[in-house]
């Protein structure tokens, strides 16, 4: 079995967003076997998996990456679209904009505190698409 299809996530600000359940309700039917595949048709956005319970992660992890790549730096040379633009684009490369993630009994095989985020880095960056490709059995 193999199948392809496309799901948006709905608008966010910028942060660490953990998307498992609105996901999950936007899946297909899963085989009970097989591998799941979510990309990001951005360049200003990432996906990770984290911890799924206590929110301080997700604050932690904004302020990790406004530290690591901080905005308005002068040498900075893609400006045209704002100052939160470049700095969105080296966290997409730092994050990567892909999952993929086994599937077991018919399910996301993730651990008990796992979950999967979409880390918004542009402050108003609107919907996310993502395309989802499923193979299993």
């Amino acid at each position: 079995m193999f199948q392809q299809i496309e799901l948006t996530l709905r608008p966010r600000g910028r942060g660490f967003h953990l998307v498992t359940e609105e996901i999950v309700r936007q899946l297909p039917r899963l085989p009970r076997t097989g591998l799941a595949n979510f990309f990001t048709k951005h360049t200003s956005c990432g996906l990770t998996i984290n911890e799924n319970y206590d929110p301080d992660v997700r604050d932690d992890m904004e302020t990790i990456f406004n530290h690591m790549v901080p905005e308005g730096r002068a040498e900075y040379r893609h400006t045209l679209e704002g100052r939160d633009d470049m700095p969105a684009h080296a966290k997409s490369a730092l994050t990567g904009v892909s999952l993929t993630i086994p599937i077991t009994d018919g399910r996301l095989a993730l651990g008990t505190w796992q979950g999967i985020y979409l880390c918004e880095f542009r402050n108003q960056g609107g919907p996310r698409r993502l395309t989802v490709t499923i193979m299993g059995e």
